[in-house]
């Protein structure tokens, strides 16, 4: 198992079980915090988004030590800060130290978005690469998953659980930085930017032992382009304006689709709706449940049906389940469980299309010599508008509330459609190489 792609890709998309817990976690924390530090409406928002402003800066930094130091080098920050910010966040007394840590975890999930895919596609067989890139989203939802569990459970033990909600990331953290020792090193990053061919062909013989030799050449032959045109290694010189596009667009239209509101505010939401806070936390593992198993699906047909096909089904299912919450709200008639219903459909529909495609999509579309800095760019338009959604949801959910909240998602879901059927390429079934060719004639 120590040569396996697999096991290499296990132990990467563990930054995505980190990413998913620390996302999460704070749903169960945020009440408590909120009265801990007496925190007004202003410094609560900031207290919940200030991880994702971390996550933007992570994300936006993240290309510049990948290409420098490697893949593996910056998943060793990662690890680090993820360890360094749950323990943190734990024991901090002072608001100010406490929200410090918090955007140190916060410039670990963003790294981790751009470096984890990254380095999943660029040690996968053509044929394996979107299961595999999905562990890492799959790794997100399961952390997600875990914290919601984790926060239901640890809820019991009293006033100051919430500290212990925070510090229960620093087990899995610790075991992520321990076992990156044993990944070996990108091969397309050996070989484009260091120029080790002799440790690059070993590590390709393991990926593809039967066709390593035209992988190599056409790695090979890809990467000679920059080095006859300087301007081919700017990410934003005008052959790449394609692949940009669709990295802003899938990116943007991810986070308008409200996910993060609903996974950062959950328990909120489902008071607003008329559940007490008891099964309103409990209704989240729910959620976490719904995802998981989506995601699991999603990973594993993803590489048989395409990309662009999950889009297309979890598109016009999102706007459906939007448009239900959105009516519901505006009636006024909280029937039972009907809400957290609707919201769970929406949550299956999302982690069937969006939750899956995104990363492996973002990390496709680049070619070799601006594939981190592509994946910043799509990493950190990502988490720019899940930083703003998040900000403005508890304004908006009172001031508008949820009718015109979700109302609006629905309509943004809605122009994600038309997205993806009128532009979206798929990408299924090809080499990076090979996609690289496609966009450039698109």
């Amino acid at each position: 198992m120590k040569n396996s792609v697999l096991t290499w890709s296990v132990v990467v998309a563990l930054g995505g079980f980190l990413f998913g817990f620390d996302t999460a976690v704070i749903s169960g924390a945020e009440r408590a915090i909120q009265q801990y530090w007496g925190l007004s409406v202003f410094k609560h928002g900031l207290t919940i988004s200030i991880a994702l402003i971390g996550t933007v800066i992570g994300s936006l930094l993240g290309s510049g030590p990948s290409d420098k130091f490697g893949r593996k080098n910056t998943l060793y920050f990662v690890a680090f800060t993820y360890l360094v910010s749950s323990l943190g966040t734990a024991v901090s007394d002072n608001w100010i130290l406490f929200i410090a840590f918090r955007f140190l975890g916060g410039l670990g999930v963003g790294a981790s978005s751009v470096v984890a895919p990254i380095y999943i596609s660029e040690i996968s067989p053509a044929d394996r690469r979107g299961r595999l890139v999905g562990l890492f989203q799959f790794n997100v939802v399961l952390g997600i998953l875990i914290s919601y569990l984790s926060n239901y459970l640890i809820s019991q033990l009293g006033e100051t659980s919430w500290r212990l909600m925070l510090g229960v990331q620093a087990l899995p953290s610790l075991i992520f930085l321990v076992l990156i020792r044993y990944i070996p090193e990108s091969p397309r990053w050996l070989l484009v930017n260091r120029g080790d061919g002799a440790n690059a062909i070993e590590i390709l013989k393991i990926i593809n032992p039967l066709h390593y030799e035209s992988e190599l050449k056409a790695i090979l032959d890809a990467a000679a382009v920059p080095k006859q045109k300087p301007e081919a290694r700017s990410l934003f010189s005008a052959q790449y304006r394609t692949p940009i596009l669709l990295a802003i667009f899938i990116a943007f239209f991810n986070q308008v689709s409200g996910i993060n509101a609903i996974i950062y505010y959950a328990p909120r939401i489902f008071e607003m709706a008329g559940l007490g806070a008891h099964s309103s936390l409990l209704s989240t593992v729910g959620i976490g449940m719904i995802n998981f198993i989506f995601t699991l699906l999603a990973i594993n047909i993803m590489d048989r049906v395409g990309r662009k096909t999950l889009m297309l089904v979890g598109s016009i299912g999102l706007i459906g389940s939007l448009v239900l919450v959105a009516m519901t709200f505006y009636s006024g008639k909280f029937s039972g469980f009907a809400i957290p219903i609707y919201i769970m459909v929406f949550i299956a529909f999302f982690a069937f299309s969006q939750g899956a495609v995104i990363w492996v999509f973002i990390s496709e579309i680049f070619p070799n010599a601006v594939r981190a800095k592509g994946q910043t760019l799509g990493s950190s338009t990502h988490w720019i508008m899940a930083a703003i959604v998040a900000f403005c949801f508890p304004y908006l959910a009172e001031r508008l509330g949820g009718a015109v909240t979700f109302s609006f998602f629905a309509v943004m879901m809605i122009l994600q459609l038309l997205f993806v059927l009128w532009w979206m390429p798929e990408t299924k079934g090809k080499s990076l190489e090979q996609i690289e060719g496609n966009l450039a004639m698109h």
